[in-house]
C-alpha cells in the first residue's frame, strides 16, 4: 500500500524516534509498505518519521543510482565494487545506532522525499558504523563508506529528528525559507501522494 509521504513543517519530523520492539503492530506490512511507497516516488530512502510514525526505523534501496537515464554519459562515476555495493544494497534498519563517523568531509547534493523540488550540497564523512536490527531482529554492527553510508547518515537523521536542510549554511536556508513555507502549505507539484501540515 502506497502511504502518504509527510511534508516538511510537520511536526513528525522533528521528533527522536522510539525504539520498537519485534511485537510492534503490522511491523511487516508497514516496512512493505514503505518499500511500495519509496518505490513510487522514485527515492532511495525512507523513514518512518517520514510516513508519520515517530519510531526507529527506516528502509533503504540504493540500486536507482547505478540506474542511468539516456541523458547520461558513457562515464561511469562508480568503481565495480561500488557499483556493486549500490546495486545490491536493499536493507531495513530498526533501532539503528550510529556508533562512528570519521574521515575528511564530502560534498554531495542530496535531496529529500519530504522536501521537494529543493536539492542542495551537504557535507558528510565518508565512513560510518552503524549498529541495527533488521526486519528478522536479527542484530548487525556494520560499516559502510561512500554514497550507501551518505544514504544511511540521512535516513538515520530522520529518526533523530534531524533534515538535510539543516546541514546547510543559515545563509542558504534563509534564501530557501519561502520555497520550504510553500512545500509545507501544499503549494509544489509532486508526483506522489504527500501529507502537508498547513493545507
Amino acid at each position: 500500500m502506497i502511504l502518504p509521504i509527510v511534508a516538511y513543517g510537520d511536526s513528525v519530523l522533528r521528533k527522536t524516534g522510539e525504539e520498537i520492539t519485534k511485537d510492534y503492530p503490522g511491523l511487516q506490512d508497514l516496512i512493505a509498505n514503505m518499500f511500495e511507497t519509496m518505490h513510487n516516488a522514485s527515492g532511495v530512502g525512507l523513514a518512518a518519521p517520514q510516513i508519520g510514525k515517530a519510531i526507529r526505523l527506516f528502509v533503504i534501496e540504493t540500486k536507482p543510482f547505478t540506474e542511468k537515464g539516456e541523458d547520461d554519459d558513457d562515464d561511469d562515476e562508480f568503481t565495480p565494487e561500488e557499483r556493486k555495493q549500490l546495486e545490491e544494497f536493499k536493507k531495513v534498519f530498526i533501532n539503528s545506532k550510529m556508533i562512528d563517523e570519521n574521515g575528511e568531509e564530502w560534498k554531495y547534493n542530496e535531496g529529500c522525499l519530504s522536501i521537494p523540488k529543493i536539492r542542495e550540497d551537504v557535507f558528510r564523512k565518508p565512513n560510518i558504523r552503524i549498529q541495527y536490527y533488521d526486519e528478522n531482529f536479527n542484530f548487525f554492527d556494520e560499516t559502510y563508506t561512500g554514497l550507501a553510508a551518505r544514504v544511511i547518515q540521512h535516513e538515520h537523521d530522520h529518526i533523530e529528528g534531524k533534515l538535510f536542510t539543516d546541514k546547510i549554511s543559515p545563509l542558504r536556508r534563509r534564501l530557501l525559507q519561502g520555497r520550504l513555507n510553500d512545500i509545507s502549505k501544499g503549494k509544489v507539484k509532486i508526483a506522489y501522494r504527500m501529507r502537508f501540515p498547513n493545507k
